[in-house]
């Protein structure tokens, strides 16, 4: 039972490490001055803004952090 819950803890913090490079990456690209005025449309605001994709990694390192210490 424990191997099978650490297993899935460590699936869980890689598919996150990977989010944190996709988000790092969408952060990156979105705050490009061309970017920013080619999309800019109020409807979709919220998902080509970078400050979203910024708090969606500190939402996953924290997931992170939280399941590689133990409780």
């Amino acid at each position: 039972m424990e191997d099978s819950v650490d297993e899935s803890k460590r699936r869980a913090v890689r598919f996150l490490e990977k989010e944190i490079k996709t988000y790092t990456a969408l952060s990156l690209f979105l705050s490009k001055k061309g970017i920013r005025e080619h999309a800019r449309t109020e409807k979709r605001k919220v998902l080509i803004s970078p400050t979203f994709y910024k708090e969606r990694m500190k939402e996953a390192k924290k997931l992170v952090y939280e399941l590689k210490n133990p409780n």
